[in-house]
């Protein structure tokens, strides 16, 4: 022993440095190679050995070591369960020697005799808290899951079963996709879903209401421009929503309404990927995924002249059509479960389901819009009854006078006015109706009729409503 003393610590300083190794209980030392330099004289008496084992590799004195382990991996072990030769468990704790340059040039281990039952609790919390790690885990995996947007998507016909395994085969490749339908089918809830499963999912996803915006503004909101490029610009320029969704995915609702002249601009943005800001000869290169929905028939619309048949057959790669409420009555029922489930938490409503005579009665209605119709139904029945069964008398729509309603489109049928005119015009009877009813509230009314408050402006100019 005097012999290593001599050769690890040369310097009479170290002296104390010696005496503090030498004093701990089970200490072994080694070089890099896992050969022992030092072994404390309590170690080898519980391994029984007289022998000097200085200069031996490790694991021909201590076959169980797991020292050549942390030697190899470069991973200390702190607090480790060790069983020695003795049968004894210890607490070993192995750290590596490092020298001035961070190179490794040996091991030291120490180990300790403890309370091992506590230890063995201690070990005990830990695997449960792993096993309660891993479940939240597999949670967490499974609201992915049904965060992907498929969830939000409620029936079970067979029409939005096919639809939904639809989504699921393109939404990962980046072709375009046109979402058609009638008013509050609900399409930007399937555009929802493509996004969500597709692999841009963690990408922005920017939304656009063509209708919403005025036509002289839309391409500067769309495309972004150059500082200075015309009176009123802001001073350093503005990003458009196509640069700020790139690498992403946008989407284009109501994409009927988009000027004509407009057009041809976007169909250069899908045959070239990039655009141009306005004012600025800077070509901009684009990675983003084009999803457009509208209500309209743009088929029809480009026989007539106002949507341009090559952007048509552009985005329209692959169409999903999502049918009216009157087409999937089957679906009624979970969407009015799912709706009063989902005002309950808003509101902090306690309502527990509905009469299902009153589903039956609910199903024989026509629903001319849609499911934003029966999801306002839904809001306005469990508000009134705040907790209980939702019954007749909770639905406003049981309490109009349907036939009056009724006549009156009659009256303009008999004109022969075209059907965009009798939409037009039950359109502005019906805003009409809701800003009475709100007292000239436009964002109140905006949020009754579940579209953007600048959207409504655009429709109160365009009937002329004054209130």
């Amino acid at each position: 022993m005097e012999v290593l003393k001599l050769n690890l610590f040369k310097n009479s300083n170290c002296e104390d440095l010696f005496r503090a190794i030498n004093s701990l209980y089970l200490t072994v030392i080694t070089d890099e190679k896992g050969k022992i330099t030092y072994i404390s004289e309590d170690y080898l008496d519980i391994l029984d050995i007289e022998d000097d084992v200085v200069g031996k590799y490790i694991e021909d004195v201590i076959p169980n070591t797991k020292i050549p382990e942390v030697l190899e991996s470069k991973v200390e072990t702190i607090g480790d369960i060790f069983t020695l030769k003795n049968g004894k468990d210890v607490i070993c704790n192995r750290i590596l020697i490092r020298d001035d340059n961070n190179k490794i040039t040996g091991l030291i281990s120490t180990a300790t005799f403890q309370d091992l039952y506590k230890v063995e609790i201690l070990n005990k919390k830990i695997e449960k808290l792993k096993e309660e790690n891993l479940k939240y885990k597999k949670e967490i995996e499974k609201l992915k899951e049904s965060n992907s947007g498929l969830d939000k998507i409620i029936g079970s016909s067979n029409i939005i079963n096919n639809l939904k395994n639809k989504i699921q085969k393109i939404s990962k490749s980046p072709i375009s996709i046109l979402i058609t339908g009638e008013t509050g089918t609900g399409k930007e809830v399937f555009a929802n879903a493509i996004h969500s499963l597709s692999d841009r999912s963690d990408k922005k996803f920017v939304k656009i209401n063509c209708a919403a915006i005025p036509k002289e503004l839309i391409e500067s909101e769309l495309f972004g421009y150059a500082p200075g490029s015309f009176s009123g610009a802001l001073k350093n320029g503005k990003i458009g929503k196509f640069e700020y969704a790139n690498g992403g995915t946008i989407l284009l609702d109501e994409l009927g309404e988009m000027p004509i002249a407009l057009q041809s601009k976007l169909l250069r943005v899908l045959e070239e990927r990039e655009i141009e800001r306005i004012g600025d000869n800077k070509t901009i290169p684009l990675d983003v995924r084009i999803l457009c929905s509208t209500n309209r028939d743009l088929k029809e619309m480009v026989e007539n002249g106002k949507f341009r048949e090559d952007l048509y057959y552009r985005i329209n790669v692959i169409e999903l059509n999502i049918p009216p409420l009157n087409k999937r009555l089957e679906d009624i029922e979970l969407l009015i479960n799912y709706f009063i489930e989902k005002y309950n938490n808003i509101y902090g409503l306690g309502i527990v389901g509905i009469d299902k005579k009153i589903v039956e009665e609910l199903k024989k209605y026509n629903w001319p819009g849609n499911v934003r119709e029966l999801e306002n139904a839904v809001k306005g029945a469990c508000v009134i009854k705040a907790s209980g069964i939702l019954e007749y008398e909770d639905f406003e729509i049981f309490n109009r006078d349907l036939s009056s309603e009724s006549d009156n489109v009659v009256n303009v049928a008999s004109e022969y006015f075209s059907l965009e005119d009798i939409k037009e015009e039950v359109e502005k009877k019906y805003i009409t109706k809701v800003l009475l009813k709100t007292g000239g509230n436009k964002s109140h009314a905006a949020k009754i009729l579940d579209i953007d408050r600048t959207y409504l402006y655009t429709k109160l100019k365009k009937y002329n409503i004054k209130i």
